[in-house]
């Protein structure tokens, strides 16, 4: 370790589940993960800052399907194509120092070994699931637990379930667990801990699913096929998985873990304070040394979610308002800890107050006047006034400290609260000392000077402080200082500019929003566009019901299905169709399904069409399918019904 260096700091956010509509809610969690991020590499930490996305599970699954795409494309499509996950961290500058999918082949290796290693220890035991289940949140719940029959979590209906599966002995490690939360500050704040306890614990923890098999996409367990490993496995792990746990990608497990700090919102926190201490103690394994649970952001009372329709489009707000802007925005307005109310009306006020009156206004007309009075450089000659300058140079002179207080505590509203007090005595130190009546004779030059000293390292203080929240404003604001220092050691000390500080004039950081015309314009956008639907097919002439009853729709399962060889279309099917002898069925549908998603599946085929030879292979029949615009979907029933059934 290098002799500068504080020590190390590893941080995370959840990995997130990918998407299809990213919203500014998504982004909460991930800007206070990097401002904190941004807040400890300024003391001179080794930080390292973990993201990522959760990309297995019954939910992904079924929304490719949907989409006529293979599971893979689509999380693809979401985390690395146009407008997804990373354009989102890269819109809203987010200095992450390594992005992990789940879906990366080091992190599925590992989990396999992890798995097994906890079978191996007595921990993972098969059985039989049945319970309730709830495919959006993912999450299984006894009837207890249901709130008005619905899941306890999200409040969408949930579903029986019942299929064999492994469990994790959740319920060995209860009293450890609550010991743990009790006892220690490993949650905050303080509150989720009396939920976790009174909630969960107390009330009896269950051993936990941590295995399907009724979907396939997901991390195989190896050791029985037909078993993929559940999300929370899978999941968790990732913060181990990502530093070279059980894996050889990476090699920094010993420098970082545990984690200093996995911040997480409160839905999850359960995972996270219960399941996944739960589960390095099977391990025996150094436990995070903190789980922080944020709240929510709310829009106009409700979670903001796309199924509710009150989604915000962070890269609309950014392009208006600015990156910066929004960060400040999100982390100024609401306690970290407890839910905050979204709303473009506070966002605008916030950023006239704040940014445009208070911080533009001081950075303005402090680099105006140093410009217009003295030029480029403040003269040598000054004269202090210790009455008058006192309160400002003490305010500044202990922001650092009162900022880092609240830093620690993750209070990241308070710390900017501390920081805007003082750029409000700021531009109060302005009106009381008159500089445009000093620059009026030549005897109040000296004093003018000491003034505007003053107010340019007091800026240089709160705009080094603010680089966390607002990295580009802040280096606008060294900029408009000469290049000001802005190292921590220089912002715990009043005076280290030089007398002669330069200034470097510029156009206004935040210029003031018309409030009416912004609420407008973004209400205007907001307006849903018109559907634009995929054109009818056209209809075929009608037939005879004889017709119609000659066609024998027979219910298959599909015991093996792989790609033809030299064509880009077909897929060879063969299928169970309740007869001794399996049946051969071609389908050019290779580029909406990959082979592997439909085994074992249960689909509609045409048995008494004519063979057909195609590519040199006979085709016994046809698969049924719906069609529309560039999509397609199979015909895929329940699993319960058997094969050779007949559709009438």
């Amino acid at each position: 370790m290098c002799e500068t260096c504080r020590g190390k700091y590893y941080i995370t956010t959840p990995i997130y589940y990918p998407s299809a509509k990213l919203h500014i809610g998504h982004s909460y969690c991930t800007v206070a993960t990097d401002a904190m991020a941004r807040y400890k590499r300024l003391q001179g930490y080794d930080v390292l800052f973990l993201t990522g996305t959760d990309e297995h599970g019954q939910k992904i699954e079924d929304k490719a399907r949907e989409a006529g795409v293979t599971p893979q494309q689509y999380v693809d499509n979401i985390v690395i194509g146009e407008g997804g996950v990373l354009d989102l961290w890269k819109l809203m500058n987010i200095s992450y120092d390594r992005f992990i999918r789940t879906t990366d082949d080091y992190h599925v290796a590992a989990i396999q070994k992890i798995f097994k290693k906890m079978y191996d220890n007595g921990d993972i035991y098969k059985g039989t699931y049945k319970g309730k289940y709830c495919k959006p949140c993912e999450s299984f719940w006894t009837e207890s637990q249901l709130v008005d029959g619905k899941c306890p979590d999200c409040g969408r209906e949930v579903q029986d379930a019942e299929e064999e599966a492994y469990f994790f002995r959740l319920s060995k490690y209860a009293g450890r667990v609550r010991d743990l939360l009790v006892n220690t500050d490993y949650l905050e704040p303080r509150s989720r801990v009396n939920e976790m306890v009174n909630n969960f614990i107390d009330p009896g923890l269950e051993d936990l699913c941590v295995s399907r098999t009724s979907f396939t996409w997901g991390v195989p367990v190896d050791f029985d096929p037909g078993h993929v490993v559940y999300v929370w496995i899978d999941a968790l792990f990732n913060y181990m998985t990502a530093l070279g746990f059980e894996n050889d990608k990476y090699h920094d497990l010993d420098k970082f873990w545990p984690a200093d700090v996995h911040f997480v919102g409160k839905e999850i926190v359960r995972f996270h304070s219960i399941i996944w201490p739960a589960m390095l103690m099977s391990l025996n394994l150094p436990l995070p040394k903190k789980v922080y649970g944020h709240g929510w952001l709310n829009f106009n009372g409700e979670k903001m979610s796309k199924s509710r329709g009150n989604v915000v489009d962070p890269y609309v707000l950014a392009q208006r308002f600015g990156v910066d802007a929004l960060r400040f925005f999100l982390l100024r307005t609401f306690p970290f800890g407890s839910d905050g109310n979204f709303t473009n009306e506070l966002l605008i006020s916030t950023i006239n107050t704040d940014l445009a009156n208070d911080l533009g206004n001081l950075v303005s007309r402090t680099v105006a006047m140093a410009q217009k009075y003295f030029g480029e450089k403040l003269p040598l000659t000054q004269t202090a006034d210790p009455e008058k300058d006192a309160e400002l140079i003490a305010m500044a002179s202990a922001l650092r400290g009162k900022y880092e207080t609240q830093m620690e505590a993750f209070a990241f509203q308070n710390a900017l609260s501390e920081i805007f007090k003082v750029i409000s005595r700021a531009n109060k130190y302005i009106d009381e000392n008159t500089p445009w009546v000093l620059a009026k004779t030549e005897e109040g030059k000296p004093r003018l000077a000491r003034v505007l000293y003053n107010l340019l390292e007091t800026i240089r203080i709160c705009g080094g402080l603010l680089s966390p929240f607002m990295p580009d404003t802040a280096a606008q604001i060294a900029r408009r200082l000469g290049g000001a220092a802005m190292d921590w050691d220089s912002l715990g000390r009043f005076g280290v500019l030089s007398a002669d500080a330069a200034t470097v004039a510029g156009a206004p950081l935040f210029p003031r929003i018309d409030v009416e015309k912004e609420l407008s314009a973004l209400e205007e956008l907001s307006k849903p566009a018109a559907p634009q639907e995929d054109p009818l097919p056209e209809k075929l002439p009608e037939i005879a019901f004889d017709d119609f009853a000659r066609v024998e729709m027979t219910v298959v399962k599909v015991l093996t299905c792989e790609k033809v060889k030299k064509s880009e279309k077909l897929l060879k099917f063969t299928l169970n169709d309740g007869t001794k002898e399996p049946r051969t069925i071609l389908s050019g549908i290779a580029k909406y399904y990959e082979p592997e998603q439909l085994v074992g599946k249960t689909l509609v085929a045409v048995t008494n069409l004519a063979p057909r030879k195609m590519m040199g292979q006979l085709s016994c029949g046809m698969l049924l399918s719906a069609e529309r615009g560039d999509k397609l979907h199979l015909v895929m029933l329940d699993d319960g019904v058997p094969a050779g059934s007949r559709l009438v």
